[in-house]
């Protein structure tokens, strides 16, 4: 009987913290025109981020945690470092993405588990893809 919290349970929620506002509306955008039926919390501070993440309860954790790499306060590898000390954490799909290609900070994240590190687009067609393509790491909710 425990399972019956899930059934009906369509909406999937992505944390996405970003301070770069149109990446944040555009990517908002793209995931949407794929799936209308996944909720965005965008966050525009690594701070804050680590801080709304740590006040949900379990049953509104993400199912997918989108970084940007250079964010204000923490950064996305500093809020990775942060998320993989908790368990509560390690199961949350993790992505990195960013403007910079640096081959660097692309082995940095993969180190720390990020599944992947994905360039920032600059065209709505390129943003669909990558929206369809963070979407493939959400698990469905088990019913």
């Amino acid at each position: 009987m425990e399972h019956i919290q899930f059934l009906g349970h369509t909406r999937r929620t992505i944390f996405l913290a970003e301070d770069d506002l149109d990446d944040q509306e555009m990517l908002e955008y793209a995931v949407r025109e794929v799936d209308p039926y996944v909720d965005i919390v965008s966050i525009t501070n690594g701070r804050k981020f680590i801080t709304h993440l740590d006040s949900v309860s379990d049953q509104e954790l993400p199912a997918l945690i989108v970084l940007d790499y250079n964010l204000p306060e923490l950064t996305g590898v500093e809020i990775v470092k942060l998320l993989n000390q908790k368990r509560r954490y390690q199961s949350i799909p993790k992505v990195m993405w960013s403007t910079s290609s640096s081959p660097v900070h692309k082995s940095i994240s993969f180190e720390l588990g990020i599944l992947d590190y994905i360039i920032k687009p600059s065209d709505m067609a390129s943003f669909i893809s990558i929206a369809k393509h963070m979407l493939s790491f959400i698990k469905e909710p088990t019913a």
